[in-house]
């Protein structure tokens, strides 16, 4: 069973999602599912920040201070995002591995 998803996990994207930009958004391919999914700019801009910090308290920290949302609702659209992004094998949580 998988933890419980917070604004202190890690996620991480897994080497074998296939992501090709189209005008701006973005489209992922999980090949182990099958399951293709479009992002809208926001969930685009989501996905960039999960790339580069994966501690998901730096995603809300950045996306903050880009767009003028509530820290509320920004954390429910996060949390909501990485939830469905779990879900079809988009990400994954657990420790960041560092070599």
């Amino acid at each position: 069973m998988k933890g419980v998803l917070s604004l202190a996990s890690q996620i991480r994207i897994p080497e074998s999602i296939a992501v090709q930009e189209l005008h701006g958004e973005l489209l992922l391919l999980n090949p182990a599912t099958g399951v293709c999914v479009s992002l809208d700019p926001m969930g685009t801009r989501m996905w960039q920040l999960i790339h580069e910090h994966r501690a998901l308290h730096e995603v809300l920290d950045a996306l903050l201070h880009e767009y003028e949302v509530t820290e509320a609702q920004c954390e429910q659209d996060l949390l909501g995002f990485v939830a469905r992004m779990l879900e079809d094998g988009f990400v994954e949580t657990g420790d960041v591995e560092t070599s």
